[in-house]
Parts: C-alpha cells; structure tokens; sequence
C-alpha cells in the first residue's frame, strides 16, 4: 500500500460505517408502527442518557485548554437538553393515552 493510501483509509472506513449506520437507522425507523414509537423513544432517551455521563467523564479527563473545556461543555448542555426535552415529550405523549376519569353520576348531562 502507498502511504497517500494507508492515510486515506480510516476516513473512508469511517465514512462507510456512518452511511451504513444512517441507512440501517432510517430502515428500522420506517418500519416502526406507529404505536411503537412512544416506548422506542423512551428507550433513545435513556441510552442517550448513558452516552450523556461518558461525555461528562471524557470532559473531566480532558487535559485540553479552555477552548476544549468549552466546547465539552456546550456539548454536555446541548445532550442535557435532549435527554430532558426528549423525556418531556414522551411524557407528553404518554398522558394522551391515559383514561380519563368518569365524570360522577348526575353531573355532565
């Protein structure tokens, strides 16, 4: 292999397993029923929850400069904010299908 390859290699495998990540991903979205999704993105939810404690500990064991810490932070914020506002919406959509309580005799009609 020339060097100009050896170096170009990564990027392209890289490249591929993000294309076939996205293919793969929206394939099993797209089948999904529609009454499946609410519990499927309470599960997103708490794996992202997951990835969202590995970025702060990556952060705390970064010995970058302050442009790092930065940038590590507004990220945390930015998965903060979609792990809360994600479970609020699945909160939201899970009261939709709650019963509502009958209203008692003699009232109502």
């Amino acid at each position: 292999m020339t060097e100009e390859l050896r170096e170009g290699l990564p990027f392209v495998i890289q490249l591929t397993v993000f294309v076939l990540a996205a293919w793969v991903g929206i394939e099993v979205i797209s089948k999904v029923p529609q009454m499946l999704h609410t519990p499927l993105m309470s599960g997103t939810n708490a794996i992202h929850g997951v990835v969202l404690v590995g970025a702060i500990l990556v952060l705390g064991a970064a010995a970058g400069g302050g442009f790092e810490t930065v940038v590590g932070i507004v990220a945390v914020a930015f998965g903060a904010a979609n792990v809360v506002g994600g479970f609020v919406v699945t909160d939201r959509m899970l009261q939709m299908f709650k019963r509502r309580p009958d209203p008692p005799d003699g009232e109502g009609r």
